[in-house]
């Protein structure tokens, strides 16, 4: 099988001989399918299935319906070999929150549960080194953080430390136990929480960031309730993202995105250097629009799924952050892709379409791409 560690890489191979110019929106020069069935073009040797979808039951004869509007997503491994898929759910007015699917050590579904509930737009999100889920509300100026157990066995935390404000996505960097968070607004603000010890999501110092010559320095937020006033309005001289969304961590950087311009910054934590990777406006291969949700592959590609767009899932090569499609879902031009993450073992992709064919929150679907045999 291709690993989670090869795919991106071989799927880049395949393209090496074609220009990065001929890339259109609807496809891409290398070797793609097309699922009849889901109308999806897919690389080739991959296969589609869908494992849920809003209002039903993921299980036959299963009591939780699968919930609306699935947004974030990240998979977390159990000790039987299996894996859990959990998705947030973007409902408004304390109907939101998120949802889990487990699967066995063979790939099939097992059970499907909530493990948070009674929130509102929980949006993204962010997987923590000690395998727990932060799920993040996008509720204006009293979005807060949910900690949530994978399993469902723990009840959800709120994390009120980590700020109220319009929250969209979080990354730890797992050597110091540092949040990185976004803020989904135009004016929205770029945060990280420093605690006291890895872990800790109580007891530390919530900042904002300020840029100065294309570097990062950090200011204490005086009240990270937001009580006395919103957080991007607290300190004065804070940098401003036009609707920051998807972040990530690895291997000493933060790449996260903004919608509102189409970019892709990447953070390195060390030296406090900020650079745009991709921007649309000046790509000469702007493939990539609506910038939302993102993911990582051990070698360093970025995949980024698209908030409208052409539908897409978008890598970034490592070297060069050249972009390519992976998927593309035809027909579906009211919705958006969220929640990319590989199963532990690296041989799936889980995504959603949030409003499906219909453009409908009610109408979410999401999915499972499965890698084929190397060639």
């Amino acid at each position: 099988m291709i690993c989670r560690r090869n795919f991106v890489r071989n799927v880049f191979a395949a393209a090496a001989a074609a220009p990065f110019a001929r890339l259109s929106p609807a496809r891409a020069d290398v070797p793609t399918t097309f699922d009849t069935a889901l109308k999806a073009t897919i690389p080739q040797g991959t296969s589609l299935r869908i494992v849920a979808r809003s209002g039903q039951p993921a299980l036959a004869g299963g009591k939780y319906p699968w919930h609306a509007a699935p947004d974030g997503g990240a998979c977390f491994g159990s000790p039987d070999g299996g894996w859990v898929y959990v998705s947030n759910c973007e409902v408004s007015r304390k109907r939101g929150g998120t949802g889990a699917l487990r699967f066995d050590a063979n790939g099939q579904l097992a059970d499907s549960y909530p493990i948070l509930q009674g929130t509102s737009n929980n949006c993204a999100g962010g997987k923590t080194p000690w395998g727990t889920w932060l799920s993040c509300e996008e509720d204006q100026d009293v979005g807060l953080v949910h900690e949530c157990d994978p399993f469902g066995i723990k009840a959800s935390i709120v994390r009120p430390a980590l700020g109220a404000f319009n929250h969209e996505a979080a990354a730890i960097d797992p050597a110091t136990g540092i949040v990185y968070l976004t803020e989904d607004r135009p004016d929205g603000c770029f945060y990280r929480f420093v605690p006291v010890a890895i872990g800790d999501l109580i007891n530390g110092r919530l900042e904002v960031a300020l840029l100065e010559n294309n570097r990062l320095t950090w200011a204490p937020v005086p009240d990270p309730s937001g009580v006395s006033s919103p957080l991007r309005k607290q300190v004065a001289g804070a940098a401003l993202f036009k609707g920051g969304e998807g972040i990530v961590y690895t291997a000493g950087k933060v790449f996260f995105t903004t919608k509102g311009d189409n970019r892709v910054w990447g953070l390195t934590i060390s030296t406090g250097e900020l650079a745009i990777i991709y921007d649309a406006a000046k790509s000469p291969v702007p493939i990539l629009r609506g910038v939302d949700n993102i993911e990582v592959s051990p070698n360093g590609e970025l995949l980024i799924a698209e908030d409208g767009g052409d539908m897409q899932i978008v890598a970034l090569a490592a070297a060069d952050y050249k972009p390519m499609a992976l998927v593309t879902l035809h027909e579906q031009g009211n919705s958006e892709v969220t929640g990319p993450a590989f199963s532990p073992d690296g041989k799936r992709l889980y995504f959603s379409s949030q409003r499906g064919p219909e453009g409908k929150s009610e109408y979410g679907i999401t999915y499972e791409l499965t890698l084929g045999a190397a060639g």
